[in-house]
Parts: structure tokens; C-alpha cells; sequence
């Protein structure tokens, strides 16, 4: 809620398909707060009655994610990739990050461990 709250602060006018689960959200935890906002954007009923927001899968799928690269088990950087890249999307886009490449130079890598979505590491002597 906070950091929502933050990301709202900066507009001039809030909308009221974000202000009302706003509210929602903030009642278990200020509730006497969240009753006069609910009354004050026109609510009959107590906002304890009102239905909980429902959540939509379609904003909480993500384009890219930010994939931790280990060279030879130290972390040396992340890379962000597309959320369903393969191992080698992703060890291709590690090789090519300038930071990640001056430790690989000059060595073989023995071994990769990509583990999806999380981390590759890239094992090299």
C-alpha cells in the first residue's frame, strides 16, 4: 500500500476505480480512516460490507525479468532478458554484458546452471 501510495501521490487527479481498492485495501489496517473515505466518495454502506478487490492475471504477468549472473559462483551482474527466454537467451545475453564478459575472458567455461527465471552461473577457468 505504500508503495502504491507513492506511485499516486504525484497525480492531480486520482481515479476512482483506483481510489475505491485503495481504500478497500487500507480498512483492515486503519479502519476508522477508511470509513470516512468510503463515506466521503459517496457510500452508503460500510466499507467492512463492501466487497474485497479481485485481483487480474493479465497485470501481474510480467514482460522481462532480471536474471542474477554468478561467474564461477560470485555474482557479477544481472541481465534483463524476456520472461521466457531459454538457457541460451540468457547465457548469450549474460556473455554480451561488458561487466560479465571481462571475467570470462581469456577462460573456458567448464559448466553452466541456469536455474529458469533466477540465476545462471557460469563456471569458468
Amino acid at each position: 500500500l505504500i508503495e502504491l501510495n507513492n506511485a499516486l501521490v504525484p497525480l492531480e487527479d486520482l481515479p476512482r476505480e483506483v481510489a475505491e481498492p485503495f481504500v478497500l485495501m487500507l480498512a483492515p489496517m486503519a479502519p476508522h480512516l477508511a470509513e470516512e473515505l468510503w463515506e466521503r466518495m459517496g457510500h452508503s454502506e460500510s466499507v467492512a460490507t463492501a466487497p474485497w478487490p479481485e485481483w487480474d492475471e493479465r497485470y501481474l504477468a510480467q514482460d522481462q525479468v532480471e536474471i542474477v549472473v554468478q561467474v564461477t559462483g560470485k555474482v557479477r551482474g544481472k541481465v534483463k532478458v524476456a520472461a521466457e527466454a531459454d538457457e541460451a537467451a540468457v547465457r548469450q545475453a549474460a556473455e554480451a554484458d561488458e561487466r560479465i564478459a571481462r571475467h570470462l575472458a581469456g577462460k573456458t567455461v567448464r559448466k553452466v546452471i541456469y536455474i529458469p527465471g533466477k540465476l545462471i552461473n557460469i563456471v569458468a577457468v
